[in-house]
């Protein structure tokens, strides 16, 4: 049987309706790739709550749960688990958006995001940006 890794993820969506990507870091799985942030969710936490704490942790930001909308997920099968990952949209929060963990960053158009290698569960993703943006 296949583990099932929940992982939550989030479109930070600035004043001009660009989107937050980050760089996979050296070292990782899959580094070099583009990623929307966010990160694992921990046994008994909620989504909403482990991207606040990855967003404080990565991004040095405070987003409150009231922010954080529901848009899509993610349901795909990768070799050794399946990664399921709803992704949130956010327009706003506290603090300046900082890569705390020398990952780079980058802002970009919801139509631009293709030019950016990804992962293969965040490609579907794109559409449903494309749509709300």
């Amino acid at each position: 049987m296949t583990a099932v890794v929940l992982v939550a993820a989030v479109a930070l969506v600035d004043a001009d309706g660009r989107v937050l990507i980050a760089k996979r870091p050296e070292g990782k799985s899959m580094a070099g790739l583009w990623e929307f942030p966010g990160g694992k969710v921990e046994a008994g936490e909620r989504p909403e709550l482990a991207l606040i704490r990855e967003l404080k942790e990565e991004l040095g930001i405070d987003v409150t749960e009231a922010c954080l909308a529901p848009l899509t997920f993610a349901s795909h099968a990768y070799e050794k688990f399946h990664l399921l990952m709803p992704l949130y949209v956010c327009r706003r929060w506290k603090g300046t958006v900082t890569a705390l963990e020398g990952q780079e960053l980058k802002w970009v158009r919801p139509n631009r995001l293709r030019e950016h290698p990804m992962p293969p569960a965040d490609l579907p993703l794109i559409p449903h940006l494309i749509d709300l943006l």
